[in-house]
């Protein structure tokens, strides 16, 4: 199976906050956001393996800052890991000063997608590359991140985890 580098899966969209995607603060309503973190992340998903990807879980959602009505918000989605089926995906999103034009990171997440065959099962997608150093940063993450979600699932034993105990160590 081929393998795909990470750049190649970043996923960029760009919103404006209008009235109904607000709440009665003025502010961007939580469900929104996570709405269009969720489809630009499923963007990075396919643009990895190429194949129908569904949400498998949101596992980290950072509302940092109030995002307020009229404001320009650029979503960058890219992935930071790839398993056997599945692919964590991280969101950053950043709000544009309308005068200055300059970027402020006010929000963040990290979903699962999982890519699945026409039955719905799931399929093995290719191997990540990561090349710069967030890329990096962010793959091996990603493992310490997986091994203690099973942990916590049940589904592995803590002397299992290679990559927790380093951090330990």
């Amino acid at each position: 199976m081929k393998t795909r580098k990470a750049i190649d899966t970043l996923s960029i969209a760009t919103k404006v906050v209008l009235p109904n995607d607000t709440n009665t603060l003025g502010n961007l309503f939580g469900g929104e956001l996570l709405a269009w973190m969720d489809v630009i992340a499923s963007v990075a998903a396919h643009r990895h393996c190429r194949r129908v990807v569904v949400t498998a879980s949101v596992n980290h959602v950072s509302f940092k800052k109030p995002i307020k009505q009229a404001s320009i918000v650029t979503l960058e989605a890219k992935v930071s890991r790839s398993f056997y089926s599945s692919m964590e995906i991280i969101i950053d999103v950043f709000v544009e000063d309308q005068v200055t034009g300059a970027r402020e990171k006010c929000n963040d997440a990290i979903y699962t997608f999982v890519a699945v065959d026409q039955h719905g099962g799931p399929i093995q997608v290719p191997e990540l590359i990561p090349e710069s150093k967030e890329e990096i940063e962010r793959f091996n993450a990603a493992l310490r991140r997986k091994q203690l979600s099973l942990i916590l699932a049940g589904k592995m034993d803590p002397s299992e985890a290679s990559e927790l105990k380093r951090l330990f160590k």
